[in-house]
């Protein structure tokens, strides 16, 4: 493995990088507050290919390899992590799983209108009692008349209310319990698919999260996805590539609570000094600063394996655990050198606190990371 990015690498991180402080930076405070969906901010970002960074040109996509894709998400969430999710969740789940197990003409109809940003994806699996595990979804689908009949509620879906195409998981066979569930793939529009409670959250406020209620949604048969009670086996390998990017989202917010924390402790005046100049504040920039490095690491690590085509269950469930208690530690070490100032909203630093949260929650818990890198450590199924 390189160490140093390519000169195409740079050029990316560079131009995305502006872009957030030029166009995403200076609203982030105001979408916060008031919820308010970044959907100018998506439709340049799908100008500049990023809606389809890692599906293949003749997709719509911009064919980018994985490593190139963790550093768009850590430049974006650097700058407003609800931006991050929002490009992690449709490019990650939503495209990538259709791209990924879906057929010709799936992909042509589906994966280039989300590849080019013409459509917002989103994808939906957790359920109300279903959520750590996974494989416990109550969603049915009965195949009849040559239509499949979707029936059950959605939780916690990633632009649930505002995605022109869904990818939803539903159990097809109940006999087979993990293994009878299957993947499917709806449009906005379709009758019976409503949208319930939009969650108003902690963290990741201008993103949207919406309750979804499948009342008896008629999707054609041709719109299952992948092999018939084999969604699950694709959820857990969907979730691979979704976890490098929370890991990125998460090295993006612990880098920027850092960032600003530094800025800070260099102007800060107390006891007639720059609190930069005392030995606790220098030891947790120190710490921060490690940590932060050392998560990139394992998310480029993972990001390696997984555009050689390696197995990277492991190295992804590592990167996405140790990133986000990581980003949770860095903005609390962060508010602390801020003191009182930390607490107010006119820093950014106690928004990168709140977004910090979800990456220990979305995508698997950090106790299920632990759980699946456990497992593949004793080599248990």
């Amino acid at each position: 493995m390189d160490f140093e990015l390519t000169e195409e690498q740079k050029l990316l991180q560079k131009t995305i990088r502006d872009f957030a402080r030029d166009k995403i930076t200076l609203g982030a405070r105001e979408r916060d507050e008031k919820s308010i969906f970044p959907s100018d901010i998506i439709r340049e970002l799908a100008g500049l290919g990023i809606m389809g960074a890692i599906i293949p040109p003749e997709y719509g996509g911009s064919g980018l390899d994985y490593i190139s894709y963790a550093i768009t998400i850590e430049e974006l969430a650097r700058a407003d992590a609800s931006v991050a999710i929002i490009i992690s969740s449709h490019n990650s789940l939503c495209t990538n799983h259709i791209y990924t197990f879906g057929t010709e003409e799936q992909r042509k109809r589906y994966v280039i209108p989300l590849a080019k940003g013409e459509k917002l994806g989103c994808w939906a699996n957790t359920e109300p009692g279903a959520g750590s595990d996974a494989g416990g979804i109550e969603t049915t689908a009965t195949l009849k008349n040559g239509e499949w009949i979707l029936k059950g509620t959605k939780l916690f879906a990633t632009q649930g209310s505002v995605a022109d195409i869904c990818v939803i998981m539903a159990v097809t066979d109940p006999s087979k319990g993990s293994k009878g569930i299957s993947a499917f793939i709806a449009e906005k529009g379709t009758p019976g698919l409503r949208i319930g409670k939009k969650e108003d959250k902690l963290g990741f406020r201008s993103s949207d999260t919406s309750e979804l209620i499948l009342d008896d949604v008629r999707i054609p048969e041709e719109n299952l996805l992948g092999r018939p009670d084999a969604g699950f086996a694709d959820v857990l390998k969907i979730l691979d590539g979704g976890r490098i990017g929370i890991g990125s989202m998460a090295v993006g917010i612990a880098r920027g609570a850092f960032e600003e924390a530094v800025s800070y402790a260099k102007k800060r005046m107390q006891f007639g000094t720059r609190i930069a100049e005392f030995q606790a504040i220098q030891w947790m920039l120190s710490d921060m600063a490690t940590a932060i490095d050392a998560a990139r690491l394992l998310v480029y690590h993972a990001a390696f394996l997984k555009d050689h085509s390696e197995r990277c269950s492991k190295e992804a469930s590592m990167a996405k655990l140790f990133a986000s208690e990581v980003a949770m530690n860095a903005t609390t070490k962060s508010i602390q050198i801020f003191g009182g100032h930390g607490y107010i909203k006119d820093y950014p630093v106690e928004r990168y606190f709140r977004d910090a949260k979800l990456c220990e929650i979305g995508e698997g818990t950090s106790e299920i990371q632990r759980l699946i890198i456990s497992r593949e450590i004793l080599g248990r199924e």
